[in-house]
């Protein structure tokens, strides 16, 4: 088991720590050596204000636009705190064309097109590749995604930086949005999994021993202690407080003690 330690990245919205990440743009590198190439990148957002409306490609238009060996980004967000009335763009409204789409760009009259709702502490958000999205000012987040870094910016609120029309527009994908709700108990899509555990004093889970990666173990609120016990029978032992987040091995043996809420996060 290891701890990991977060790289923050200041912005002109706030900040982003990333908490897990062997990527080149902001490699833990005790994660890499534990880790590999993992495939998944996992944040914590802190936006004070709106971020830039993005879209990601997939993995096909990942390969074909920036590059063979690169990855797609499919991601999800979870809200861990919000202020009263905090929003974000999930998507568009209606079907418009990429004609239509270009030209609201270039005419700074995107916002027309953008489907805004309103989120709260514990939402769960799926946004995968091709969709449209921004986030508000008020929200802090986790995001888990893939590992991967392109972003084609489509609309920044009147901020003066560059925006990717063509490759932006040709990656949208405006297909049926997943309801936005509290995050249940396990979500599963092609790239990850997330399992959300309440801790009420302890809670134990062994790590697939037949797993090729290791698994991610995001504290999202309260405190208390880890134990991993790994198939040698050595012992490592943490304390543990809100946001953290530790790397655990396929066969280890992980238990915690304490109150708050566990999410445990599987690359697939």
């Amino acid at each position: 088991m290891l701890k990991l330690n977060p790289i923050r990245s200041e912005k002109v919205w706030g900040y982003e720590d990333w908490i897990a990440s062997t990527h080149a743009d902001g490699c833990q590198s005790e994660f890499k050596q534990l880790a590999g190439d993992y495939p998944l990148l996992v944040k914590v957002i802190q936006a004070n204000d709106t971020l830039s409306v993005q879209v990601h490609p997939d993995d096909e238009d990942a390969k074909r636009l920036e590059g063979e060996n690169e990855r797609g980004k499919t991601e999800c967000w979870y809200v861990l705190s919000a202020e009263p009335g905090a929003s974000l763009v999930y998507g568009l409204k209606g079907n418009p064309g990429k004609e239509e789409l270009r030209e609201s760009i270039k005419a700074n009259s995107l916002e027309s097109h953008l489907d805004r709702v309103e989120v709260k502490k514990g939402d769960f958000i799926f946004i995968p590749s091709g969709t449209v999205h921004a986030i508000g000012g008020g929200l802090r987040l986790l995001e888990v995604q893939q590992s991967c870094n392109i972003t084609y910016r489509l609309y920044d609120w009147g901020r003066p930086r560059e925006v990717h029309i063509e490759k932006g527009v040709e990656v949208i994908k405006n297909e049926k949005k997943q309801k936005i709700s509290p995050l249940g108990e396990e979500f599963e899509c092609k790239y990850f999994a997330l399992k959300k555990e309440p801790l009420k004093g302890g809670y134990s889970f062994l790590v697939s021993p037949s797993s090729k990666l290791a698994e991610l173990v995001f504290i999202s609120g309260g405190e208390g202690t880890i134990r991993a016990t790994a198939k040698d029978g050595s012992k490592t032992e943490h304390s543990f407080k809100a946001e953290e987040i530790f790397a655990v091995l396929p066969g280890e043996k992980i238990t915690l003690e304490g109150k708050g809420e566990v999410i445990r996060i599987q690359s697939k």
